[in-house]
């Protein structure tokens, strides 16, 4: 399947020039299963936005699963609203290609900011919780009935937590996420998450709750503090195992206060960790009182720091610029 309308190579990728109402400026981002494009709408009076594109890669378009996630992506972003969350406002198909219209986040995520290197205490702690007042949002979301959703992220990972040139911290990409009590309709040779971020229980094919992302979180958090992975080994299959037996890691040197947190998210037991992200969300803000007060303005000048360190680096500019999951 191909777009209907023009061509564009922009940075050595063949892209459509234009899609639905949309002009294609760029490419974001590609990952397993789609591609985010950079994309500028148009309205009455010479108004103008920028907004992301999130499609199916080219090969897998016209895949009924694939494409009914994508749908999914957009019905369930469209319900969620929260200053921590990227926000989805359109779902759209132009002949046949579907596309879901997002937020265009002006930043990084934390995989590029970060680059394996360590962050201050203070920093990761922050950006942490605002992982988890997301999180929290996300699981305690209810029907029009008043009955849990019981949503679950599924993907919690550096790729997925953006934070703005002005501070914002957002967690995006829910294509993965689903409620608890529907069955999973996914192909199977698509596994879903992020090895090295996958709780015990995910990685088992368990049900999962939103203990779950608190695993994640967990993983996201020690990554932060010590620049490695807690789990990670020399194949998938190695940090798969490693991750299912959930021996605690190394947290010499951490704070005791941060270590004890890290530790009880990476429990085996779903039923150790938090008994809901909101107590998570609530325990980082606590440990965040007794440290160097820190803020969206002192974000918003690490991002701006780390942003200009990367575009020196011609690998790196490709990754500095507005971007959304």
């Amino acid at each position: 399947m191909r777009f209907a309308r023009g061509w564009a190579t922009i940075v050595g990728v063949s892209l459509p020039s234009r899609l639905g109402p949309y002009r294609i400026l760029g490419l974001l981002g590609r990952g397993g299963m789609a591609e985010v494009l950079h994309a500028q709408a148009f309205g009455a009076s010479g108004f103008v936005e920028d907004v992301a594109l999130k499609v199916l890669l080219p090969e897998l378009r016209g895949n009924v699963s694939l494409e009914k996630l994508l749908l999914d992506e957009a019905r369930l972003g469209a319900q969620l609203h929260h200053p921590c969350l990227v926000a989805v406002h359109d779902l759209g198909v132009d002949e046949g290609v579907y596309y879901v219209r997002m937020e265009l986040v002006d930043g990084a995520d934390l995989s590029t900011l970060t680059l394996g290197e360590p962050v201050e205490t203070a920093l990761a702690l922050y950006l942490a919780e605002s992982v988890a007042i997301a999180l929290a949002y996300v699981h305690a979301r209810t029907n029009a009935r008043g009955l849990p959703l019981g949503l679950v992220h599924r993907d919690v990972s550096p790729q997925n937590v953006l934070v703005a040139r002005h501070g914002h911290v957002k967690l995006g990409d829910f294509g993965i996420a689903k409620q608890t009590h529907v069955a999973e309709t996914t192909q199977a040779h698509l596994r879903r998450g992020k090895y090295a971020y996958m709780s015990p229980e995910q990685i088992a094919r368990a049900p999962l709750s939103g203990a779950s992302d608190q695993f994640g979180l967990g993983v996201m958090l020690y990554e932060l503090l010590r620049g490695r992975r807690p789990f990670d080994g020399e194949s998938p299959l190695v940090v798969m195992d490693r991750i299912k037996e959930a021996a605690a890691p190394d947290v010499r040197g951490m704070d005791e206060d941060v270590a004890e947190l890290v530790l009880r998210c990476l429990s085996r037991r779903p039923e150790d960790r938090f008994p809901t992200t909101e107590a998570l969300a609530r325990t980082l803000f606590a440990l965040r009182r007794h440290r160097p007060a820190l803020g969206p303005l002192d974000v918003a000048e690490w991002v701006r720091a780390r942003l200009e360190q990367l575009s020196r680096t011609p690998r790196a500019r490709l990754d500095t610029r507005p971007l959304t999951p």
